[in-house]
């Protein structure tokens, strides 16, 4: 094992070069339809971290963390607390290494992320509803039985590890401008930014964090670590309240700027992410394409790290129905019609006709006292957009029955 060193260009490497014995080889993916988004005749790079074997980038920090540990470290056994994608990587790491890992994870942590967690051999604990409950109970039990604790952020060498990410962007391709990358604690972006500013000081380290959950964004403003008072966002690996204590020196030195990201443009982006690349990547992972739209810059090479795709059916099924919902390709109407024969046929042959597709009907009879004046209908059907879904409505309102788009539930 190498003399420690922490964030320097000799450790960057080191970690760069060790990290290969378990990466795979995520290369820069070219996207048009991002690059629009952007706008301004920027080129956007998605660098696919949600392909490596664990399905996030947080395997390359466990591993270099855990190959840093002396035997007595390793002898003693490790432990974590994680939404699931350090813990993956941690429990990776250790079952590389021959440790014995133990991992508290969040009760919120979606089940897919648990059950492979469980399969790479680590021992589960499940603990509070988010990350910072789920950490205190880890330092508890490191306690008790003498645990190593790897950090899921707040370490050097963890951050070090993460940092290749950044080593393996320039190597590909050395004129990046720009790199956007997704915060939760910190870690990651530590690592990126901190090697960025070594290799090229010029380029531009973007942050982003969900709204809901912007604790690296707080801290800047206050010029010191704080505590968010609660956090609520759907990206569940970004769900953190306070920023590392060890790295945030970095992080006011190496991040140009922090963009925050509202829970329903990561729901689009979803939609845009399969439809256009192919590609399951989970809501953390969305931050960085999710944040292109807010950018104001030209002609600038631009790099979004994908964390993740550690997402479950369940959570994948909800946010494709929200995704359809947001972008009127599914919508509700509520028509008041006569209860008498053939209204229902009539209405369903105007949706026909203009290409609606309806997807499911509820009749409601007793909206008025006089059934033979009024009855409700609601239908739900599917669109090709907002334009779409306004030609139907205006010819159902041409036909006289007045349509109320209302809540769409699936």
């Amino acid at each position: 094992m190498s003399e420690k060193s922490f964030l320097d260009l000799k450790a960057f490497e080191e970690a760069a070069e060790k990290v290969r014995e378990v990466t795979l080889d995520t290369k820069l993916i070219y996207s048009d339809y991002f690059s629009a988004v952007a706008g301004g005749n920027n080129k956007v790079f998605l660098k696919p971290e949600n392909m490596q074997r664990t399905g996030a980038y947080k395997i390359r920090g466990a591993y270099y963390r855990i190959s840093r540990l002396s035997d007595e470290e390793r002898a003693r056994g490790v432990i974590t607390a994680s939404a699931g994608n350090h813990a993956q990587g941690v429990a990776y790491a250790a079952r590389k290494y021959g440790v014995k890992a133990v991992i508290v994870m969040p009760n919120t942590t979606p089940l897919i992320k648990v059950n492979r967690t469980k399969d790479l051999g680590a021992e589960v604990v499940l603990y509070g509803d988010i990350y910072d409950e789920a950490c205190e109970k880890a330092y508890s039990l490191a306690e008790e039985n003498g645990y190593t604790f790897v950090h899921p952020f707040d370490d050097e060498d963890v951050a070090t590890g993460q940092g290749s990410i950044a080593w393996e962007i320039f190597k590909e391709q050395p004129l990046t401008d720009m790199i956007l990358v997704p915060v939760g604690g910190g870690g990651l972006a530590c690592g990126v930014s901190t090697l960025t500013k070594l290799l090229h000081p010029a380029a531009e380290v973007v942050a982003v964090e969900p709204e809901g959950a912007a604790c690296l964004k707080a801290s800047l403003e206050k010029k010191k670590v704080v505590t968010l008072p609660s956090v609520s966002t759907i990206a569940d690996g970004t769900a953190v309240k306070t920023p590392g204590e060890k790295i945030f020196p970095y992080l006011q030195k190496n991040v140009d700027r922090v963009l925050t990201v509202p829970d329903e443009d990561l729901v689009a982006a979803f939609l845009d992410m399969v439809e256009n690349h192919k590609m399951i990547v989970e809501n953390s992972g969305l931050l960085t394409v999710a944040a292109l739209k807010q950018l104001k810059c030209e002609n600038k090479k631009i790099v979004c790290i994908i964390s993740g795709g550690n997402m479950d059916v369940i959570t994948m099924s909800s946010v494709v129905q929200q995704g359809l919902i947001l972008r009127d390709r599914i919508f509700t109407v509520s028509v008041l019609l006569p209860d008498k024969p053939g209204e229902l046929m009539k209405v369903s042959g105007i949706i026909a006709e203009e290409n609606g597709n309806v997807i499911k009907l509820e009749h409601n009879q007793f909206v008025s006292t006089n059934r033979n004046a009024a009855v409700e209908l609601r239908i739900t059907m599917e669109a090709f957009g907002t334009a779409h879904k306004e030609s139907i409505l205006s010819v159902l309102k041409e036909k006289g029955y007045k349509p109320k788009v209302v809540r769409t539930t699936l």
